[in-house]
């Protein structure tokens, strides 16, 4: 690894060619360009999970730190790395300060690999308008995650309002497990019956304030063409938000999957024992090697999202964005003149 203090993105992208020259074939292969951003705070949880998705998926992993906007000189330290603790592959950790900050995409763009797509993920609370922030202009897909957010619900709203095809959030990622389970429940009540089933209606016990539990009933709405509720649980739901769901099924039948909160759920249906299955807590990594597996428009995303919102056409929206001038220091500005 070489740190780089105070230096310039010229440097950088220097450096890190003179680092390829050498590294031979740890180069080759490279799938996509990673962009994470973060604060100091969450920088090591973010970077660990780069590290994981990196080696599930050859890329280039770019670690963007904006750090104290409001310093009068702007500043970049650098760390350049190949093959070291963030991966296989090639990383650098781009640290801005001052007014830099606002213009990291100066500094990033020389950095991507060529001919690559572009994955941007936001390790904390996003943009309300990722046009605000140039490094979602670029990117070929979006990753989010609202359950970072003060108000989760609030935030799914926000990312609604806000969608383009190529968006996607990591509180949905939180729901596969519930997807697959309750999807291949429906299937084995179909195999007994030997025809199609149709659910009529049921809810989700749990938090009604998680963002992952919303979606999920949003999916099963779009899905299923009937309302799923989210209704307050009995128990601390997990990071998902979910404690069981309930299906009700013509023919009056009733399926239920209960988590047992030890990293399985217990599926009850008609005419069948009790059955268990896994339904692990799944790191952060292991979200983002998941969204990295796919770079095309999420469709059921944005259907769970219109359905967990009630706005509807996200998927006619252009994938195109253009990028909005944001300064926070100015909004601020504006808030205290308001507040005078």
């Amino acid at each position: 690894m070489t740190t780089l203090w105070d230096t310039t993105g010229s440097a950088v992208v220097k450096e890190l060619a003179a680092q390829r020259r050498t590294g031979g074939a740890v180069l080759s292969g490279v799938a996509l360009t990673l962009v994470v951003v973060a604060d100091e705070a969450g920088v090591t949880a973010a970077e660990e999970a780069a590290t994981y998705a990196a080696e599930m998926h050859p890329c280039r992993v770019l670690v963007v730190v904006r750090r104290q906007i409001e310093a009068p000189v702007p500043r970049l330290d650098a760390e350049v790395q190949i093959g070291g603790r963030l991966g296989p592959g090639e990383a650098v950790v781009l640290r801005m300060y001052g007014r830099l900050a606002l213009h990291s995409e100066s500094v990033v763009l020389p950095l991507l690999a060529a001919d690559a797509p572009v994955v941007a993920w936001w390790h904390g609370p996003p943009p309300d308008r990722l046009a605000t922030d140039a490094l979602a202009v670029f990117a070929d897909r979006r990753i989010t995650d609202s359950s970072l957010a003060d108000d989760p619900r609030e935030a799914l709203r926000i990312r609604a309002e806000d969608y383009v095809p190529g968006d996607t959030d990591l509180t949905w990622t939180r729901s596969t497990a519930w997807r697959a389970v309750l999807a291949s429940t429906l299937d084995s009540v179909a195999g007994r019956r030997g025809d199609l089933v149709r659910v009529t209606g049921g809810r989700i016990e749990g938090d009604p304030h998680n963002a992952t539990a919303q979606l999920l009933a949003g999916w099963i709405t779009s899905r299923c063409g009937c309302d799923i509720e989210v209704a307050d649980g009995t128990r601390d739901a997990g990071p998902t938000g979910v404690e069981s769901v309930v299906l009700h099924l013509d023919q009056d039948e009733e399926v239920r999957v209960t988590s047992d909160h030890r990293g399985g759920a217990v599926i009850s249906q008609p005419n069948r024992p009790d059955g268990t299955v896994a339904l692990p807590e799944r790191a952060l990594g292991d979200l983002l090697s998941e969204e990295l597996r796919r770079l095309d428009p999420d469709e059921p995303y944005s259907d769970a999202l219109e359905g967990a919102t009630g706005l509807t056409g996200l998927t006619d929206r252009s994938p195109e964005r253009e990028h909005v001038w944001f300064d926070p220091s100015e909004a601020e500005d504006d808030v205290q003149q308001g507040a005078s």
